[in-house]
């Protein structure tokens, strides 16, 4: 198929599944869900038709994270010996957040039935949300199959330079009082209370997501990061009788949990490349992660939701 005007939505479909895609809205995921009879599954939260004629990253159902996650500091590193400033770069946070993919235009490629790629292309600027001091290139190939979503990302520097950077994605999720979430981490980034992160250690939620119940989405206040995880965790809806898994590849070696207690309808369960803050965390990489690409130097992982709906549920749903 020819490429798709980035400001449209591009359908994916296979079988009952969907997926719609906001190219203009920070390349992000609208919605994915499937139907069964008459009743349609939200594997993702959908974005509502306010949230995509505002272009709202914050209201997609997943958005891409480069080539950072989560903040900054005060908006400033130094890096190479050079003060790296980003309070300018029209982000609206105290601390820089998330990159700056996420508020620009993604450019539709390929596309098939159940198959898209979405890219970027970075040139350093001064001009609000575009300012990073590194150019760079990034894609995302975006595939629907019987079973799961994948999203392949994968970036270049194309600066003469080395570039700090990591790389994720930002899932919504239905969150019901029954949510119940799955995971295993080897320790809790604790935080100040603007988020910014303090040491790794224990916590109740990193014994309760490892618990054969799993943590409810209620049993804690999260926003925060987790060091050590084993890249597969698990949202499920026990009472729907439905369940969808998130498994990544390395370097998606950290996690984000997002359950606020003042927003009980947001959960958000994150692959991510770095905590945040890591390019100014004095602690070991294996901990706090991210990376530094050589000039022309690439990366690229995978990771895919792979949903479940029991059988019985499904054969309910049907006969209704």
């Amino acid at each position: 198929m020819s490429a798709a005007p980035s400001d449209q939505l591009v359908e994916l479909r296979h079988g009952e599944r969907r997926v719609l895609l906001a190219p203009a809205v920070g390349g992000a995921i609208a919605a994915f869900d499937e139907t069964h009879g008459e009743r349609v599954i939200d594997w993702l939260r959908p974005a509502t038709p306010a949230a995509l004629a505002a272009r709202d990253p914050l209201g997609m159902a997943s958005f891409p994270l480069l080539p950072y996650c989560n903040r900054i500091r005060d908006a400033r590193f130094v890096f190479d010996g050079a003060l790296v400033d980003l309070s300018g770069d029209g982000n609206g946070f105290a601390h820089a957040l998330h990159g700056n993919a996420w508020r620009l235009p993604w450019r539709v490629g390929d596309t098939s039935k159940s198959r898209a790629r979405l890219h970027l292309r970075h040139e350093p600027s001064r001009e609000a949300a575009h300012h990073w001091p590194f150019a760079y290139e990034a894609t995302q190939d975006i595939a629907l199959d019987a079973d799961a979503l994948a999203v392949t990302m994968s970036a270049r520097n194309l600066s003469d330079r080395p570039m700090p950077f990591g790389m994720g994605h930002h899932p919504y999720y239905p969150r019901t009082r029954n949510t119940r979430i799955h995971a295993r981490v080897a320790a809790m980034w604790h935080s100040t209370p603007d988020l910014l992160p303090t040491h790794a250690g224990p916590h109740a939620c990193v014994d309760a997501m490892a618990s054969v119940e799993g943590m409810s989405a209620d049993a804690f206040d999260l926003d925060n990061n987790f060091a050590g995880w084993s890249r597969a965790a698990t949202i499920a809806w026990p009472d729907e009788g439905r369940s969808i898994m998130l498994d990544a590849e390395t370097p998606f070696d950290h996690l984000v949990v997002y359950a606020p207690a003042s927003h009980p309808g947001l959960l958000c369960v994150e692959p991510v490349s770095n905590v945040a803050d890591w390019i100014n965390l004095d602690v070991d990489r294996a901990m706090k992660g991210g990376a530094v690409l050589q000039p022309g130097e690439s990366v690229s992982a995978r990771f895919a939701w792979t949903t479940c709906v029991e059988r019985g549920v499904a054969e309910r749903v049907r006969d209704a």
